[in-house]
């Protein structure tokens, strides 16, 4: 199983390194490529690896990490840490951009809503229980989360005037094709996956109203490699609980780096 896992990474990052290399290249036209990887758990690879470079789970098979691998820009800055809100990203991963950043990478907004919590009410408690915690989110997406996503998004302009700034959003967790999926119902599955949709849609707006931000859905990417389907890129509730409901390494190669490349 490890080797066969092992392989087919290999053989995506293979096929995806041509892409990439091309894209940079092309980017690289008008300068050298200066990135900078910021954001949550989603960008620091949590629930991609069984240890990690440090405290934040930043990890060598998140997408930021892959694409300085294939690409190899002139710096790369891995900022991204697990737990990160908006105001976090301000306040502690802003420093090495500036005038020279042409590229940045983000996902954010999950913890702001409580996306954690959420999770929780929904495999622990009753469909009642569930509903509940997935509606006051999307509360808090549609009335809050603007405000929050405009101020960081503002400051990474400010901070870096002239970079592309690649906006990543987050995947519906199940297949609803599926008709069985064990520990979770049908009812509390496809509320999980409303309140992804709503919290993207907040996200694409934000980014939207942002000159040379590009919001990235990767709902498509994992189309048949969601929970309950026979090979799944995320991880359902697993230990450490920490990893539930991320992507795993194959989903940071095959879906979220495919992303990150698409918007150069």
């Amino acid at each position: 199983m490890h080797r066969t896992r092992t392989a087919a990474l290999a053989a995506a990052l293979l096929t995806l390194s041509t892409a990439a290399l091309g894209a940079t290249t092309a980017r690289a036209g008008t300068g050298t490529v200066h990135y900078a990887a910021l954001g949550d758990s989603y960008s620091a690879g949590g629930g991609s690896a069984t240890s990690y470079l440090n405290s934040c789970n930043q990890s060598t098979n998140a997408y930021p990490y892959l694409y300085d691998r294939l690409a190899s820009p002139a710096t790369f800055a891995f900022r991204a840490c697990g737990g990160a809100t908006s105001s976090d990203v301000v306040n502690n991963q802003l420093g090495p951009l500036d005038s020279a950043t042409t590229l940045v990478s983000i996902t954010v907004g999950g913890n702001d809503v409580g996306l954690k919590n959420v999770l929780a009410s929904c495999l622990l408690g009753d469909d009642a229980t569930c509903l509940d915690a997935v509606s006051a989110a999307e509360d808090t997406a549609r009335t809050q989360l603007p405000g929050e996503l405009d101020a960081a998004y503002g400051a990474i302009r400010a901070h870096a005037p002239n970079a592309h700034v690649v906006v990543l959003g987050y995947p519906r967790f199940y297949d609803l094709a599926e008709p069985l999926c064990p520990g979770i119902d049908r009812v509390k599955r496809a509320a999980l996956d409303e309140g992804a949709d709503t919290l993207d849609a907040v996200i694409r707006t934000a980014a939207a109203e942002h000159p040379g931000f590009t919001y990235q859905e990767v709902n498509a990417r994992f189309a048949g490699h969601q929970l309950c389907d026979s090979a799944p890129w995320l991880h359902a509730l697993d230990w450490p609980v920490g990893q539930s409901f991320h992507p795993t390494a194959e989903g940071q190669a095959n879906a979220y780096l495919p992303a990150l490349l698409a918007a150069l």
